[in-house]
């Protein structure tokens, strides 16, 4: 009887949820108004970790590792972990290194100390991501190591990376100053480019000055267009200019100096009700990004000084190499051979371990050395950056550095390892293996760099190969070949699984040429280490290389955890004949590929926003740019096959200025230009289609990091609205493009925030609404649109805090698709609670279909996407379950304080 009626219960909650779903949210809405917002956690966090670093910071820690998080391969991050049981360090932080530290669960609430060899994108790109994830665990101040005014990259990022409860600090890095803690000692050692290479770079820069004048309006900071949209390579004289520095830096102080993007572009969320209580923690970003207390957010501090310092440190080229010595530790005691000594457990086992002689009631006088181990004086490793010739030669006359290499009169000083960060071109370089040769044959050296192949990510090509299974053309193996893949016999299981799997195999046999099978494939020299990622070294104690951690994959159990889920085996037969049975038009393009389709944070499964639509071969247009973009595609095509399309990228937009939007677009800028120099390539610069306020991020990044303002012409995405059709530069646009139109719109997201329709030369109309709530003008610029990608961020019992922070659920994602008339729904950018499968309702037609990243469709497969539904429920079954009994719990917490709330208000009636 009992269990019946828990039964009916469930059953009433189901339907109550059911019921919930398709009616007002009034009831909820008044709920939340009183829910607490501000969160405390952090604060709370930040105050634990002081109290145990304070008691940790008294000893030397006994097991201290580093390892390798980002291998430096085309695509993938420059990261280097170091780790104590009290301390982490990280050396370099590339685009996509909080996505591998996310997936391997590195500890970064210990992380206190970055430091970076030369302010580049390839060793800064994922340090605003980083320092946001950093704040959300409680970390209460950060830091930076590294060539002066490193630390502007926050200044200059702070209008869309809002550092609230994070604190950052520069360390002052002089050859004559160190870092120490009770970890380690940190020599700063500079290098400079010589004469000749220093006289190269700065006609390098006169020559890429952009002719731009930047206006400040004092509210909106508003770019003039005439000046900011039509400066290209194209459009300035071919003729190469030459000025003076002086001017040179006169003429960029006047364009840059004076304007900033002084909007606030999470205004929104500070101005809506307070956040609800049942937010999941994967918002936690969300709470860092704006003050959801209602309070201003400081700026951080910038001076025209520290801007100064950081142009002379572009200009000079200043890397930065790091000694890093162990702090000694004494010798630990070995208790067997105090047991042999017949010494007992009391204050004598202390003063033994402290380095004093004892001596027992039997007169016997035991000596420290004789029951300790010998002390350890604290090994040696360098980490070192010569980013190209031009460095060799200070690295090569560097004293500091000679004082650690073979001729050392001290073998403690000697180098055990040496982490290059150093290019493949610079390490073939003769002069640098004859510095390598000054080292000990007992170094060991690790490259972190693009001979390496391994990307770092496992957790990619896991749900890759479960996809596969659906459909071979939409979920295509990765090109990335560069993960050491685990091959094993399948000895049980049905006809089935015996088949698949057997495919695999042979796929990976017919890739054997590209698959690493061995440790060390492809070093330059014998002194060399290629690691993938989890490789490790032990410094103390010192055990030295580790590689049995390192990243593999296992094609094989990824599938048999697939097809040992209830009834897959006959749901994916039953697919398979539904997808023969499809009539396919063979429409080959235009083609999208998802890159990213999860929203404010990447995690393991979904990237952050990026899609790339094929117009033809040799044509392609990037919608978003979220970061690791770049990354994605070099997974996706490998490294060779993605040469081309990068390439062949010819326009790049940018819906709206979050980060999650737009901040691998220098990763993309530079792999563009990259790939184009190496295929022996013409083109004009890319059309980057975007918010003209970008302007104030790109040229702060151009002016005192890398010259990037050449690599594209910016097309205001205001310039191109629906109600602006005598755009004089449209036709210009349609034509390098092979379009018939395209044209924007503003939605209803933050400041600046516009959704996009593009149509084909074969008349295919796309339409990409961006991050928007429902919108009117969304409606009417996709009207009759063969596809519409629209974001779908929240399940619809979240609809408020969809509103909060002004994003669709699914069902009003799918009833914009309806009332626009589009003959096709995407839908993508989904909550990372909604890592693998979003909610699902009965809006749900026949015409939609949900992303995933690595995704590849074309028109004619379309149809196809919602046949997978009922394949992926089974395949992602226990998410899909977690997902439910989670809005049950909250379906029964909002009655049960329903039932509070009428309970009090009939108190107060009848007192």
């Amino acid at each position: 009887m009992f269990y019946i009626f828990k039964r009916l219960h469930f059953i009433q909650i189901s339907y109550s949820i059911a019921r919930y779903s398709q009616n007002s949210h009034s009831k909820l809405l008044s709920l939340l108004k009183d829910m607490p917002k501000d969160p405390t956690h952090i604060l709370t966090v930040q105050k634990q970790r002081k109290k145990i670093k304070e008691k940790l910071s008294r000893y030397v820690p006994g097991k201290v590792t580093l390892q390798v998080l980002g291998t430096g391969a085309r695509g993938a991050p420059r990261a280097l972990y170091v780790f104590s049981d009290q301390s982490r360090y990280l050396f370099n932080c590339g685009e996509g290194t909080q996505r591998l530290a996310h997936e391997h669960k590195m500890k970064l609430a210990k992380l206190e100390h970055i430091f970076i060899t030369q302010p580049v994108w390839q060793n800064i790109g994922g340090l605003p991501g980083l320092a946001l994830t950093i704040q959300d665990v409680g970390v209460p101040d950060i830091t930076l190591h590294g060539p002066p005014g490193l630390d502007e990259i926050f200044y200059a990022t702070k209008r869309f990376v809002v550092l609230r409860d994070l604190k950052i600090h520069m360390a002052e890095c002089t050859d004559e100053n160190i870092f120490e803690d009770n970890v380690m000692m940190v020599k700063y050692v500079p290098l400079t480019r010589n004469a000749e290479g220093l006289d190269n770079h700065l006609l390098e820069s006169s020559e890429e000055e952009p002719e731009v004048v930047l206006k400040n309006t004092g509210i909106e900071a508003v770019v003039d267009q005439m000046d900011a949209s039509t400066s290209t390579r194209r459009e300035r004289s071919r003729g190469k200019r030459r000025h003076s520095k002086s001017s040179r830096n006169n003429s960029r102080s006047n364009s840059l100096d004076t304007f900033e993007d002084n909007i606030d572009y999470y205004a929104h969320e500070r101005k809506k009700n307070r956040k609800p209580k049942n937010c999941s923690r994967n918002h936690s970003r969300s709470r860092s990004l704006s003050s959801d207390s209602g309070l201003r957010v400081p700026p951080i501090q910038n001076s025209k000084d520290s801007r100064e310092v950081l142009e002379k440190t572009k200009e000079m080229g200043v890397s930065m190499a790091y000694v890093c010595k162990l702090q000694p530790r004494p010798g630990a005691l070995n208790l067997d051979k105090c047991v042999q000594m017949g010494i007992t457990p009391g204050p004598i086992l202390g003063k033994l371990k402290a380095g004093e002689d004892v001596v027992l009631s039997n007169g016997n006088i035991v000596r420290s050395q004789d029951v300790c181990e010998p002390d350890d004086p604290g090994l040696i490793f360098i980490v070192v950056d010569c980013s190209t010739i031009d460095y060799l030669e200070s690295l090569n006359n560097n004293e500091t550095i000679k004082k650690h290499q073979k001729y050392s009169d001290d073998e403690n000083e000697i180098a055990n390892l040496i982490v290059h960060f150093s290019p493949k071109e610079v390490v073939e370089d003769s002069r640098y293996q004859e510095w390598m040769d000054n080292f000990p044959a007992s170094t060991t050296h690790l490259m972190l760099n693009e001979c390496n192949d391994c990307m770092g990510s496992e957790a990619v090509h896991r749900i890759q190969y479960k996809l596969n299974l659906l459909s071979d053309n939409i979920f295509p193996l990765l090109g990335d070949k560069g993960t050491t893949v685990l091959k094993k016999s399948n000895e049980s299981g049905s006809d089935c699984k015996k088949q698949k799997m057997g495919d695999v195999l042979e796929d990976l046999q017919n890739n054997l040429n590209t698959t690493k099978l061995s440790e060390n494939t492809k070093p330059i020299t014998p002194l060399f280490i290629c690691p993938d990622t989890f490789c490790a070294y032990h410094l103390r104690p010192k055990k030295g290389l580790d590689r049995t951690m390192e990243l593999k994959l296992d094609p094989v159990e990824y599938i048999e955890e697939t097809f040992n889920v209830a009834d897959f085996k006959n749901t994916l037969s039953i697919l398979k004949q539904t997808l023969k049975s499809k009539k396919i038009t063979n429409e080959e393009f235009p083609k999208m590929l998802f890159l990213g389709t999860g929203s404010c944070i990447p995690n393991k499964t979904r990237n952050t926003s990026g899609i790339l639509l094929s117009l033809n071969e040799d044509q392609n247009i990037l919608l978003d740019c979220g970061e690791g973009t770049y990354g994605q595609i070099i997974r996706f095509f490998g490294p060779e096959a993605a040469l081309k399309v990068l390439a062949n990228i010819d326009a790049i937009y940018i819906s709206h200025l979050h980060a999650d939007h737009h901040i691998g677009l220098i990763g993309v800028l530079q792999g563009r230009k990259q790939a184009i120099e190496e295929l022996k390539l013409e083109k004009d610069p890319c059309f980057l289609f975007a918010p003209k306020q970008i302007m104030a991020w790109l040229y702060f990044y151009d002016k005192y990091f890398e010259n990037i303002r050449s690599e594209f012409e910016l097309i205001a995405n205001g310039d191109l609205d629906l109600n602006n059709p005598l755009y004089k530069e449209q036709s210009r646009i349609l034509r390098r493009l092979n379009l018939q139109d395209i044209k924007t719109c503003l939605v209803r997201h933050c400041p600046n925030a516009f959704g996009v329709s593009v149509t084909s030369k074969n008349g295919v109309k796309l339409t990409y609404s961006g991050d928007t709530m429902p919108s009117e003008n969304l409606v009417k610029l996709g009207e009759d649109s063969d596809i519409l990608i629209h974001e779908a961020t929240m399940e619809d019992e979240l609809a408020q805090e969809a509103i909060i922070k002004m994003h669709s659920t699914t069902s009003q994602a799918i009833e914009i698709g309806n009332r626009m008339n589009a003959k096709n729904i995407i839908l993508t950018h989904f909550s990372q609670r909604y890592a693998k499968l979003p909610r699902f309702n009965d809006k749900f037609g026949d015409n939609v279909g949900i992303a995933f990243d690595n995704m590849k469709v074309s028109l004619s497969d379309l149809s196809l996407l919602p046949e997978l539904i009922p394949a992926l429920k089974l395949m992602f079954a226990e998410h899909c379950e977690e997902l439910e009994t989670k809005a049950v719990k909250r379906q029964m917490r909002i009655e049960r304080e329903k039932q509070t709330n009428d309970s009090l208000k009939r108190k107060e009636i009848e007192t």
